[in-house]
Parts: structure tokens; C-alpha cells; sequence
């Protein structure tokens, strides 16, 4: 990786994207204009304490806000936080993709060598 893409990923935050759970939740809180532990608990296969877990996760990346709602937080998507890191994966696709171009034209050339 160049250092400019280097320093521009947060892997704490990529770590947090990197979990399904946590995906499917991102994809549920955006579709629903947000939800609570419980409401999120229902439509995913796994306890309510985990859901409480991993939007403690999401929490502390800053890709969720917790807003107090009665005994319960609902919790909204921080879309600045989700730009930032689809802007990151763009980074880093772009990166890999000119590593690809780089290794296709040094195969070609290779080719090329040995056909001669």
C-alpha cells in the first residue's frame, strides 16, 4: 500500500465494517432511519446483548449516534462517518487497481520477451 493510502485508512474503522453483523445492522439502521437494540434484536439471528455489543462497536468508530429514547437509545446511522469511509475503499481500490495495471503490463512484457 502507498503511504498516501496507508495514512488515510482507519483500520479501527474498517475492522468495525469488516464484521456481517455489523454490516446487516448499518444496512437495517439506514433503510429504518435508525433503531434501538431491541427493534434491531428482532430482525437479526443473534441476542439483543450481542446487538448492544456490536453498536457499541459501530458507537465508538463513529458510525452510529446513540440519541436517548425512554429506558432505550435508538441509534442513527452518522452518514459524514459512512462517507468518509466508502471514500476510503475508493482509495483503496484505486490503489490496487493501478498495482494490477502495473503487474499486467510487467507480465506483458515478459510475454512479449519470450516471444521474441
Amino acid at each position: 500500500m502507498t503511504t498516501a493510502v496507508a495514512d488515510t485508512v482507519d483500520d479501527e474503522l474498517w475492522s468495525a465494517i469488516g464484521d456481517p453483523t455489523r454490516r446487516r445492522m448499518l444496512d437495517l439502521l439506514l433503510t429504518e432511519s435508525g433503531g434501538t437494540a431491541t427493534t434491531l434484536g428482532q430482525q437479526l439471528p443473534v441476542t439483543r446483548q450481542a446487538v448492544a455489543k456490536h453498536l457499541g462497536v459501530l458507537n465508538r468508530v463513529g458510525l452510529v449516534r446513540a440519541i436517548p429514547e425512554g429506558r432505550e437509545r435508538r441509534y442513527r446511522v452518522d452518514e459524514a462517518q459512512l462517507a468518509r469511509a466508502v471514500a476510503q475503499l475508493s482509495s483503496v481500490g484505486a490503489a490496487w487497481d493501478a498495482r494490477l495495471q502495473r503487474i499486467k503490463r510487467i507480465a506483458e512484457a515478459i510475454q512479449h520477451n519470450r516471444e521474441e
